[in-house]
């Protein structure tokens, strides 16, 4: 079985037996491309680039008849608008790209309370990183692409189109545009004319929409499996396998996700439709290792130096008034604020850079921490623990402060590339190879370490937090000045 994590940075693929048995993992990296305007694109062609690289590191002196499965989760919130034979018309438009704020303010306006409570239980609000405004921004500033814009689809749905030459999505990956039963809401997508023709059918993250058919696999009839989203399948991969658990993720953002035994909300939480009767609430962050990237380039030093200088700070208390936003291209859960700005905040002359590395590795943990608090509102429960994934879970010290500022036990996964583990799970749950998410995660995961949280410590990120809240709203009236 084959799964793949098609990310922000990197393609990650791993190659498993079908006892849920790790035989070879690798990856690739891929550019993106930031302008100062706050456009963040991607070309697709290197999503496809990076797939054949790695399915061939994987596949080398194996049979490709011998691959039964094949499964993709893919970022979110990331849109590439192709012509009918699935080429790209336009660079991607990522998740962290902020161009559509005014589109999004406008149609956001549209939707009244009533419709928005009834379509989403938390009342989420139309943000610039979702699908409609985008359209609607093509529309408008590129019609010449719309009108030749045949679908406009996920990183994952893009590769599953030149896989298998179908169209399709799923539910949880177009939370934005679908209701609570996983249906697309007409009365939404009536906002924008041609909208709903662009859009493909959906399907179960289980669903096998057809099998490998190309020249580079010969003789592979591999089932495709449909596949989801990256939150939903880091938390498949990471070894929560019913209500009461779930994830901490880090990889270029922070993603809690929970796992509940019923309906629920709260405010700045994607509440998913039901996932094999679970009840998933979470909530992505929009920087969470590229900070760390921001940080590193800001300082002239590799991350690991900037790792280890943070290392060095004190955490004793002292440097309780140095705190960090990171906002650097704004925020999603739990504020959804496009216009929202990174901060150093009480900064003093006897500061310097390790007292700044560990004041944004605080900050990206308590930006995490206002997402686990609102997910447990969600499910009903504080959980006892949750699974820890993610190549940015890769610093011991790092791990360790998430555990502090969120008060739980964080289980570090064996293979942190929870992404291609889940997705390597959906493709084993949808060949049949494992009854249930459940069975097949208990197969496939294994814990490495567990990072118990240092009591000491509670009462000092207690107030980084409350401080964080206040800083963010006192801030919200400067950066909305125009």
């Amino acid at each position: 079985m084959l799964g793949v994590d098609l990310g922000t940075t990197s393609l990650k693929g791993s190659l498993f037996d079908v006892q849920g048995r790790l035989i070879a993992d690798h990856s690739t990296v891929y550019p993106t491309t930031r302008h100062a305007d706050g456009r963040v694109e991607q070309d697709p062609g290197d999503w496809l680039d990076a797939f054949w690289t790695v399915v061939d590191v994987l596949l080398d002196g194996r049979d490709p008849a011998g691959l039964i499965a094949l499964g993709i989760c893919s970022q979110v919130n990331t849109n590439v608008f192709v012509d009918d034979e699935g080429r790209a018309l336009a660079p991607a438009i990522t998740w962290l790209d902020g161009r559509c704020e005014g589109e999004a303010a406008r149609l956001d306006a549209l939707v009244d309370d009533t419709a928005r409570h009834r379509w989403w239980p938390s009342g989420m609000a139309i943000s610039a990183s979702h699908t409609l405004p985008r359209m609607a921004w093509m529309a408008a500033v590129h019609p010449g692409i719309w009108n030749r814009t045949a679908k406009v689809l996920s990183p994952k749905d893009f590769l599953l189109r030149h896989l298998t030459g179908q169209w399709t999505a799923d539910a949880p990956a177009a939370f934005d545009l679908v209701d609570m039963q996983g249906r697309y809401i007409p009365e939404l997508l009536a906002l924008v004319p041609g909208a709903a023709a662009r859009l493909a059918p959906l399907a179960s993250y289980r669903s096998v929409i057809g099998r490998v058919s190309h020249p580079r696999l010969p003789g592979c009839r591999a089932m495709v499996v449909n596949g989801t989203m990256d939150a939903l399948g880091c938390l498949f991969g990471s070894g929560a396998s019913g209500p009461g658990e779930g994830s901490y993720i880090s990889g270029t953002s922070e993603i809690i996700a929970m796992i509940g035994d019923r309906p629920g909300s709260a405010p700045g939480i994607v509440s998913f439709v039901p996932v094999d009767d679970w009840h998933v609430q979470a909530g992505p962050t929009q920087s969470g290792g590229d900070t760390l990237r921001w940080l590193a380039e800001l300082l002239s030093l590799p991350f690991q130096d900037v790792l280890a200088l943070a290392a060095t700070a004190d955490r004793s208390g002292a440097g309780d008034e140095i705190l960090f936003l990171p906002h650097l291209e704004g925020e999603r859960a739990p504020f959804w604020d496009s216009r929202a700005r990174g901060s150093f905040l009480g900064l003093r002359s006897s500061d310097g850079p390790a007292a700044l590395a560990l004041a944004a590795l605080e900050g990206v943990a308590l930006s995490a921490g206002l997402i686990f608090s609102g997910c447990a509102q969600a499910v009903g429960h504080r959980p006892d623990a949750l699974y820890l994934g993610g190549k940015g879970n890769r610093s011991d010290l790092w791990a360790q402060i998430r555990a502090d500022v969120l008060g739980i036990p964080l289980h570090r996964v064996d293979c942190l590339d929870t992404g291609a583990v889940g997705a390597g799970i959906m493709a084993g749950v949808g060949a049949g190879l494992f009854p249930s998410i459940a069975e097949a995660s208990r197969a496939f995961v294994r814990i490495e370490r567990t990072f118990v949280p240092d009591p000491a410590r509670r009462a000092r990120y207690d107030r980084l937090t409350r401080r964080y809240l206040v800083a963010y709203q006192q801030l919200k009236p400067f950066y909305a000045l125009e």
